[in-house]
């Protein structure tokens, strides 16, 4: 997919955080407790651990938009997505990944409070959204543990995607539990 603006980031990660919500609040609380053969992380849990990342790629976010402000160059409209990114996460695309232990959950957060953090998350995410569209965005970068040093608008991306990534692993899991 191709941004050309933070407003495209936002928008595409609406509709994505928009089809994750619609495709968890169809699972059942029996669904939700299940780990079928295969899959390491039940549904809740699979919901814990979004939220957590979420929540994280907020922070970095933040953290990022700061240093940005700090350098004061303003943003000329272009974004900062890489190459080095579009390969990276094309890769990735289709490999199961092993979550570092920040972010992998506890298994005693309800799905309805998993997704109510990241509801939160997002509304801080959306605040910062006029600054981020405002600076140069491209010289600040922090690490990914898959894809190494990201942008602001790199981790944004990632955001919508690490959401569409389990969406997509809760639906074949609702697959398998349904037939």
């Amino acid at each position: 997919m191709k941004f050309e603006t933070v407003d495209d980031i936002f928008t595409t990660n609406a509709k994505l955080h928009e089809r994750f919500r619609t495709t968890v609040l169809a699972v059942t609380d029996d669904e939700a407790k299940v780990r079928p053969d295969g899959e390491e992380w039940s549904i809740a849990e699979i919901v814990e651990h979004v939220s957590i990342v979420d929540a994280g790629i907020a922070r970095i976010c933040a953290k990022l938009l700061d240093g940005a402000k700090a350098a004061g160059k303003a943003s000329d409209g272009s974004l900062a997505i890489t190459e080095k990114f579009r390969e990276g996460t094309a890769r990735i695309a289709n490999e199961k990944l092993e979550a570092p232990d920040r972010v992998r959950p506890t298994g005693k957060v309800s799905i309805a409070s998993a997704l109510a953090t990241m509801d939160a998350t997002a509304t801080g995410v959306e605040a910062l959204r006029a600054d981020l569209a405002r600076v140069d965005l491209s010289a600040n970068t922090f690490p990914h543990p898959y894809l190494g040093d990201m942008t602001a608008a790199e981790w944004l991306v990632m955001y919508g995607g690490h959401q569409a990534r389990h969406a997509a692993q809760i639906e074949r899991i609702l697959e398998k539990i349904r037939h």
